[in-house]
């Protein structure tokens, strides 16, 4: 019995890597065709989808709305695949954003300028855009999902951490394709240069699907499916039963959108106003990047060993402080001290974001999770996200000065940390311990420990509706 225990455990560890690896693959490639936009919008696209008289920082500004338009539509991706996901399954509802987003960065490489086109090819653009938001809107919470339930006692919060990675790692390989791009002169870049990254996807997302569809379904998932006890529309229940999760869920995160401040706009900023070569930006973006793979993990673990609490409070507080010196250290113009300054700025909201997917995978009940979690998250990237780098660019263009926007940036580490300690006064301070929503889903099942829920219940229960 002990070695057919063990067995199962192995058995369960192994099943649970493949799916984080599989996450952190998937989750890599979709980030790398929606950061690859965010680095043309601040270099390129205002000068290529934009009259050439137009004045440049209005074609920037512009440019920033294109990008936006993609977190607009997130929200409705998650609200569509965030249905299916948790009708359907995760892993299939993974296989269908990954083919959307592929094909829609793929078409952006392709698209003809302004001045071929005209009015058509900001258009043209924004529509693609909207199908990458899409496609972003419903990748993400099945990404943490099946790398979450997954997991081994306990290990929820790590494992979500492997979806969590992808991040910037797609920003990483992102970043690197501009820069070894940067070299061509500005006539070539403009005329085809830019376009080569948006084409590389359509050979990442061919080996993302092979990754992908050799994944299994998630534990949660094979029960809630075995057990026909699926919602019909699960977003009408989020919304019913579990509108005050999706608010505090969404107001947890603004700080992981301190990044756009970082790069996006930053970059924009520094290559066009304060004089830095582009490549010369870039490289500091990567090194910051490096530094967000590194620590992002810490984030999880922290958080998985200490009260939760405790661990927000390390990962948010110097958040305050260290964006808006970032700022001024890049206004020097002083490479080294723009590259500490980015890196220290970025290790708290890294550390942050490597624990929060956990966080809120733990906040919903299995039969609406993915729903509940791709909700709150694109709620969020709604209203902070994309508009992150037009209030700054805003801000910049009223006031001429950068104070303005580096007082924005603190502001978004305050309302992620009130409402991540709100949430978790809710849904509980230990990770070891089941949720107030896991141990829902073990009472209905008649589990009534913090041992893994079972694929089937111990004690037979009506189906749902």
């Amino acid at each position: 019995m002990q070695r057919n225990e063990c067995v199962s455990e192995q058995e369960q560890h192994r099943k649970a890597r493949k799916a984080g690896i599989a996450s952190f693959i998937g989750t890599t490639i979709e980030w790398y065709d929606f950061y690859i936009y965010g680095l043309a919008a601040a270099l390129v696209f205002g000068k290529v989808f934009f009259p050439a008289d137009m004045e440049p920082g209005l074609a920037t500004l512009l440019s920033f709305f294109t990008l936006w338009s993609g977190f607009v539509a997130r929200p409705l991706g998650g609200v569509i695949f965030g249905h299916l996901g948790d009708r359907i399954g995760r892993k299939t509802t993974l296989v269908i954003t990954l083919i959307m987003m592929g094909v829609a960065t793929t078409c952006i490489g392709f698209l003809p300028t302004y001045a071929e086109i005209g009015l058509l090819a900001p258009v043209a653009l924004v529509v693609l855009r909207v199908l990458q938001g899409i496609a972003v809107g419903g990748e993400w919470g099945g990404a943490v999902l099946i790398a979450s339930e997954s997991a081994p006692k306990g290990k929820g919060i790590l494992y979500a951490a492997f979806a969590q990675q992808g991040s910037p790692t797609g920003n990483l390989l992102a970043t690197l394709v501009f820069f070894g791009l940067s070299s061509l002169p500005m006539p070539d870049f403009l005329q085809w240069g830019w376009r080569v990254p948006f084409l590389l996807s359509a050979l990442l997302v061919i080996i993302g699907m092979v990754i992908r569809l050799t994944l299994e379904e998630s534990r949660d998932m094979q029960r809630l499916l075995k057990e026909k006890k699926t919602v019909k529309l699960p977003i009408l229940e989020v919304l019913r039963k579990h509108w005050l999760i999706v608010l505090l869920g969404a107001g947890t995160l603004p700080v992981i959108h301190v990044t756009y401040f970082k790069s996006t706009f930053a970059l924009s900023w520094a290559t066009k106003t304060l004089g830095y070569d582009q490549a010369t930006f870039l490289s500091i973006i990567v090194i910051a990047l490096i530094v967000q793979f590194v620590s992002q993990p810490i984030g999880a673990l922290l958080t998985s060993r200490i009260d939760m609490r405790r661990a927000v409070l390390i990962m948010v507080l110097p958040e305050f402080f260290l964006m808006p010196a970032m700022f001024y250290a890049v206004e020097t113009r002083v490479y080294w001290i723009a590259a500490v300054a980015m890196c220290l700025a970025t290790i708290p909201h890294a550390m942050f974001y490597g624990a929060i997917g956990g966080i809120l995978a733990r906040a919903f009940p299995a039969r609406v999770r993915y729903s509940g979690l791709s909700l709150a998250y694109q709620l969020c990237s709604l209203l902070v996200g994309g508009g992150t780098p037009v209030l700054a660019q805003w801000i910049l263009n009223s006031t001429g000065s950068i104070t303005g926007v580096a007082i924005a940036s603190a502001s978004y580490a305050l309302v992620s940390l009130s409402c991540t300690l709100a949430l978790l006064r809710i849904t509980g301070f230990n990770a070891s311990e089941l949720s107030s929503a896991e141990q829902a889903d073990a009472d209905e099942v008649g589990v009534h420990s913090s041992a893994d829920l079972p694929l089937a219940p111990a004690v037979p229960q009506p189906g749902r509706g």
